[in-house]
């Protein structure tokens, strides 16, 4: 309805503007012909005939799953049949492509001459022959399935994976792994921009001489039946660009663990809470689209679904590409259900609100719940403000998922910002996180819409776009160092500043220089010394703060005099206050003046001086000098 008024306003709008009669229904019907808009989902193209050119997606069902599938999508504005990648169609009895249009005898079999006896003879054999063929190839792919099953491949030694010895408490005594290298190999860490080869996010470890990431089980024993060997088959299988590889599963060790791919920059959280890391709208649709497509291709496979997607687990690899991982195997997933807990109620902000209205808990998760935890991912990517950031503060995780759970009107949301990100990831969000699962699209029709929004990041050009992604790491790393080069000179500023205050400027400069200060005797100089007239009792009739008020005013006044002289401040005790001329800076037979004009100006300063706290008491000061060669 929506696209059939934009339609129809367009060509009225034509009419219109070449003052036509708009009631003139067959003029405003020729206008619709021959058009193209975009409409509410997407291109709207309309041919000669006044026929729509509609895109239609083909669907087999699986035989495997039983499930209806997208194989092939038509596009009907340039008239194309496109495959599905890793999709194929399940034509009957085994063929290869579709049936022809006519049979090759006719419908009624009028085409065809009598078929002779040995003719059907032949064709029996023959088609007893090929049913012994597909059964003999059945039964093989059936033992080799369960040979391959049965060989546990994935089963990894403890012996063959080496940890840091610092980390063999949490597995154990019974751990005899041995140290690599002398380096670490099992730490956990934050984002450290200035040693790429020392950034470690997760527990790691050394399989075959590749680092590795490892994750305990939080069980003491791994039950090894049917069920577990076939997860662990279907998590073997999946070879995806986007998908972080899981190598194995070591379940002999006092604690069990697994083993999968490392990816050295951490998980999307790490990056995303990191302020140091600058993310442009490029490299942002870069990591959203590289969650669509992992996603797309574990929907698709027999895996099904993730069922705990969040930013923590998308990891990003050495080469700026997102990947996911923490996926199957869900029997093996358990987290200590403290109910009370912090941890326990962030875990469930991606969870869509279906899934937190379940009586029991579905850790398998559903593909519908796995959009709407990319949108949560998505919102976070956009704001940088943490996963359900709502704009006010103090709102606990729990709150945010009881206010979920409740499914209020409007629903409970996070704080989307309409000036923050385009109109189009605005919609792509909003229609994520829809309370209604069935409106929520799936992630092969989110594909077409970070496309058009990535249009620079195709994957025809991973060069361009990785030789990009270093670009930007390598900028956000000229940043950081020219931010710390120019606070540690702020810094060196302030150091010798305090320096120069503390001691004479010329033995000063030595010490930063790392020269040594070689002591002198000065044979002509005058020092000047003086103190406050009845400083006691004025301070015993005073509180501590007008004292010190009263100090700071007089000295920083006398500061701002001998400036104007050739002196030196030696120190301040006190009411007292300590001048030398002559030194450092040896100035002849000058000293004495310099002394005595300036004592001068100080007692004159000292007539006009106002006591804060005493305003109308006079300061009086006791001023000697010593002067000799």
């Amino acid at each position: 309805m929506y696209e059939a008024v934009i339609l129809y306003v367009l060509a009225a709008t034509e009419i219109l503007k070449e003052g036509k009669n708009i009631t003139n229904g067959t003029a405003v019907t020729h206008k619709m012909w021959n058009r193209t808009f975009e409409g509410m989902t997407g291109n709207v193209s309309i041919n000669s005939n006044g026929d729509r050119d509609a895109d239609y997606a083909l669907m087999d069902m699986n035989p495997k799953t039983g499930i209806f599938e997208i194989v092939a999508m038509y596009y009907g504005a340039t008239k194309q049949f496109v495959d599905i990648d890793g999709k194929e169609i399940h034509w009957p009895g085994g063929r290869q492509g579709p049936p022809p249009d006519t049979p090759p005898c006719g419908f009624d079999g009028s085409e065809c001459p009598e078929t002779p006896r040995y003719a059907i003879f032949t064709g029996i054999l023959t088609g007893l022959l090929i049913v012994l063929t597909i059964l003999s190839l059945f039964i093989y792919r059936h033992y080799k399935f369960e040979a391959e099953i049965a060989s546990m491949s994935w089963r990894i030694k403890q012996e063959e994976v080496v940890i840091n010895p610092s980390f063999k408490r949490h597995f154990g005594s019974k751990m005899s792994f041995t140290k690599f290298s002398g380096s670490n190999s099992l730490s956990c860490g934050s984002l450290t921009l200035g040693d790429q080869s020392r950034q470690i996010f997760t527990k790691t470890a050394y399989y075959k001489s590749t680092l590795v990431a490892i994750k305990p089980v939080n069980k003491s024993k791994i039950e090894i039946n049917r069920q577990f060997l076939l997860e662990i088959k279907k998590m073997k299988s999946l070879q995806h660009h986007h998908i972080a590889r899981f190598i194995g599963a070591c379940v002999d060790s006092p604690i069990p663990f697994l083993i999968t791919e490392y990816c050295p920059k951490g998980s999307l959280l790490d990056i995303l809470e990191n302020d140091q890391i600058a993310l442009d709208w490029m490299f942002r649709y870069s990591l959203t689209h590289d969650i669509i497509k992992g996603m797309a291709y574990l929907h698709g496979s027999e895996v099904r679904c993730h069922g705990n997607l969040k930013s923590s687990n998308c990891v990003v690899d050495s080469r700026f590409v997102l990947k996911i991982t923490d996926f199957g195997l869900h029997s093996l997933r358990v987290y200590e259900e403290n109910v009370d807990s912090y941890d326990y109620w962030r875990r469930k902000l991606w969870t869509a609100p279906e899934l937190l209205r379940m009586p029991n808990q579905f850790n398998e998760g559903t593909q519908k719940g796995d959009v709407y935890a990319f949108a949560i991912i998505a919102h976070e990517i956009v704001a940088r403000e943490g996963p359900f950031y709502l704009g006010i503060p103090d709102v606990s995780p729990k709150e945010i998922v009881e206010n979920v759970k409740h499914g209020q009107k409007p629903p409970f949301r996070p704080y989307l910002e309409e000036e923050v990100c385009n109109k189009e990831i605005e919609e792509m969000i909003q229609r994520c996180w829809a309370e209604d699962p069935t409106e929520r699209p799936d992630f092969q029709a989110l594909k077409s819409v970070i496309r058009k929004l990535n249009k620079d990041n195709e994957s025809g050009n991973i060069l361009d776009n990785l030789l990009s992604r270093m670009e930007q790491y390598a900028n956000n790393l000229e940043t950081l160092v020219e931010e710390r080069t120019a606070d540690y000179l702020e810094e060196k500023r302030k150091a010798e500043d305090l320096l120069y205050q503390l001691l004479p400027r010329s033995v000063a400069s030595q010490l930063i220089h790392g020269e040594s200060v070689t002591a002198e005797a000065f044979d002509t100089v005058t020092i000047y010394f003086s103190d406050i007239v009845g400083f006691t009792e004025l301070s015993a009739e005073s509180t501590p703060m007008q004292v010190v008020d009263l100090l700071n005013d007089l000295y920083t006044c006398f500061d701002s005099i001998i400036e104007n002289f050739d002196v030196y401040k030696v120190e301040t005790i006190g009411d007292a206050y300590m001048v030398v001329s002559g030194l450092p800076v040896r100035n002849g037979t000058f000293h004495a003046r310099e002394i005595a004009r300036m004592s001068i100006a100080l007692r004159n300063t000292v007539m006009s001086f106002t006591i804060r706290h005493r305003t109308n008491e006079q300061l009086k000061l006791r001023i000697g000098i010593h002067t000799g060669q």
